[in-house]
Formats: C-alpha cells, sequence, structure tokens
C-alpha cells in the first residue's frame, strides 16, 4: 500500500491520514466502476462469495467468506469510509479493486 506508515502512541502501526487532501475512491475493476455507497459495495461483494456476518459491534458492517478466515469490518457510516478500508478490500480480493485517487484519476494500491 503506498502512502505513509506511522506508529501511533501505542506502538501499532497504521496508515498515516492522507495528507495531500486528494480523496481515494474503490474501483471494482471488471466493471469501473466506482464504489458510491455500501449497497452497492454489498452487491459486488456477494457476487464474489462474500456474505454479511452479523454479530459484533453494531458500529460496523462486516462481511466474511466461508472458504476464508478474512473479515472484512467497515464503519457503518459511509462517509467515514476512507483509505484503510478500501486497501482492506483490494488485499482481500485480488485483481478485483483497486483505490483510484479520485482528483488526478490515478491508480494506485
Amino acid at each position: 500500500m503506498s502512502g505513509v506508515w506511522v506508529f501511533d502512541s501505542n506502538g501499532v502501526i497504521r496508515l498515516a491520514a492522507e495528507s495531500n487532501g486528494r480523496r481515494k475512491v474503490l474501483v471494482h475493476l471488471p466493471s469501473d466502476q466506482v464504489v458510491s455507497s455500501y449497497a452497492c459495495l454489498e452487491e459486488i461483494l456477494k457476487e464474489l462469495g462474500w456474505e454479511r456476518y452479523y454479530g459484533g459491534d453494531p458500529e460496523f458492517f462486516q462481511f466474511h467468506k466461508h472458504s476464508s478466515i478474512d473479515l472484512i469490518t467497515l464503519p457503518r457510516d459511509f462517509s467515514k469510509f476512507n483509505s484503510v478500508n478500501m486497501y482492506d478490500i483490494v488485499v482481500k480480493n485480488p485483481n478485483m479493486f483497486h483505490v483510484r485517487d479520485m482528483e488526478t484519476d490515478i491508480y494506485r494500491a
């Protein structure tokens, strides 16, 4: 993943917030569709074998695959969906999604 990795006060490494102010978008590569809502994302994830996981914190949406131990956890509020969440989806779905810099139309991963 591109970006700046930092250690937080607890010693956990994380991807720093985008400092250039550019907005990122998640793109479904086969359809070249920008994911603009959770309804859109859930439809694509279902086609890829992901199912909604009910149980856990009500502040998050979660998806899992029976064929995997992977779990995708997303904030319930789509406005809080950020590049870290997007890259999590990209890593768990190789060759299906990409993160794009919306302002310059450059693909990054």
